[in-house]
């Protein structure tokens, strides 16, 4: 085993939510080495034609990460982990935090063609899947973001990749509606934390009546104009927010969830043309992430 790659007891905790069947009844062959390989790109961000020959044809792991990008599949396999874990009571639901960060995109990610990408095996096309590409220019040039949900533990819930100059606001019931962690014994799967905490950034009455409605006791300042705003508008501008210093400490959790993911330069910097592979890349990081927990 290499610097890099799966250890044993990583494996041991992944093989079982792999896919085994291909096709018209094949089997996926090399799935460690593959995998290993699709770890290698998202750690240095090298050109996948420039895969180390130790991980077989650069085209085979390209193809299986473009595949299950494409078809959910990146998605069902962190999920089955994150069930694994709640079963295991290895989730902190007590405090999630939600923040964003943005990702610098190469000049090789722009020039997409503005044809729907073909999703094998699936009818539809996933949230994943956008015609903007997740695409935006701003005087650095081209950026993405990445909307963030992280637990306690340092392990992102669910995230949302967005054109970078897309504001936070309104992007946190979209990201909050996306946490979904079944359950092994069955039943509904956990959506709803037990405390939210974030930034001035989240904070708004849309976004405040949709905490209260699914009864998510949150965390988030006032801006000082907001707070002039109720003031000035006396009973009607209702009662002021509670605002907890010592669990709006805990928002660190969530900036350090996103340093932990940008360690993954494919994921700091963005190379893929398509939304989806790009949302697969940052999938696979977090797969990552929850196999070291």
């Amino acid at each position: 085993m290499r610097r890099g790659d799966l250890s044993d007891t990583e494996w041991t905790r992944l093989e079982p939510h792999l896919p085994k069947i291909v096709g018209r009844g094949g089997r996926w062959k090399s799935h460690r080495r593959v995998l290993n390989g699709i770890l290698f790109r998202q750690r240095t961000g090298i050109p996948w034609r420039d895969l180390p020959p130790r991980f077989g044809k650069w085209k085979t792991v390209y193809d299986r990460h473009r595949r299950w990008s494409a078809d959910g599949t990146w998605e069902r396999i962190l999920q089955a982990l994150q069930a694994d874990a709640d079963a295991e009571g290895r989730i902190d639901w007590s405090m999630v935090s939600v923040d964003s960060t943005s990702c610098r995109a190469h000049q090789h990610a722009s020039g997409a063609r503005r044809t729907a990408p073909r999703v094998p095996g699936r009818h539809g096309r996933p949230a994943q899947h956008r015609p903007d590409e997740a695409l935006g220019r701003s005087r650095g040039g081209l950026t993405c973001k990445i909307h963030l949900v992280s637990e306690g533990r340092l392990r992102p819930l669910a995230f949302l990749v967005t054109p970078g100059q897309w504001g936070d606001s309104p992007q946190l019931i979209p990201v909050l509606e996306r946490v979904r962690v079944p359950r092994l014994s069955g039943g509904r799967p956990r959506t709803r934390p037990d405390h939210l905490g974030g930034d001035k950034a989240y904070s708004s009455r849309r976004n405040r009546r949709y905490l209260r409605r699914r009864q998510i006791k949150h965390t988030i300042p006032e801006p000082k104009d907001q707070r002039a705003n109720r003031r000035r508008r006396g009973s009607n501008g209702g009662r002021p927010t509670a605002f907890d210093k010592d669990r709006y400490r805990r928002r660190n959790e969530v900036e350090r969830t996103i340093n932990a993911l940008k360690t993954f330069r494919a994921v700091a910097t963005r190379y893929d043309k398509r939304a989806y592979v790009f949302h697969g890349t940052v999938t696979t990081a977090a797969i990552r992430l929850w196999l070291r927990a």
